[in-house]
């Protein structure tokens, strides 16, 4: 397995990533603004895949803005992949990005009730949840780390220690 930034070439399998995680993860509905974010966003929002025998697995990225605010965005594994540690070596790439920024104040992200106990697990808090936020049935649970919560999280990235999803 390879994590390695996106390239368009890749929005295809990124799209079928996606697509397994419908309805239970994603709202259908949702699709659309992924496939923008793919063709518009996703080179700089440092957009990274996991790749394995050349397909996408899993994929995600990470914005920063000037208030030193670092946000997880579009990240998802392959549904027939998930509680195999492909979720928890993107979160932590993604984390160490972050931490490679010297103005990060905190990480945020959206999720679902899904979703939210493993970045619970990682150290991520509830700020809000907005019921049905994400299309109906899968809320939107929004979640904060402070930038001193970082070295915690990727404290506990060894695969031995990753728990079970």
């Amino acid at each position: 397995m390879t994590l390695r930034p996106y390239s368009p070439a890749d929005a295809s399998d990124c799209l079928s990533v996606f697509d397994s995680n419908v309805p239970n993860y994603f709202a259908s509905c949702e699709r659309a603004d992924f496939q923008r974010f793919l063709n518009d966003l996703a080179i700089q929002y440092t957009y990274q895949v996991i790749e394995e025998s050349g397909r996408v697995i899993a994929c995600g990225g990470l914005s920063i803005d000037a208030a030193g605010v670092a946000g997880f965005c579009w990240g998802m594994v392959l549904r027939a992949r998930h509680r195999q540690g492909l979720g928890r070596q993107l979160a932590v790439a993604r984390l160490q990005q972050a931490f490679q920024h010297p103005g990060i104040k905190r990480i945020e992200l959206s999720t679902s009730q899904h979703t939210q106990a493993f970045y619970q697990r990682l150290g991520f808090s509830v700020s809000r949840v907005v019921p049905n936020g994400h299309g109906p049935g899968l809320d939107a649970v929004e979640m904060t780390m402070p930038v001193n919560d970082i070295d915690t999280a990727l404290s506990c990235s060894t695969p031995s220690s990753a728990p079970s999803r």
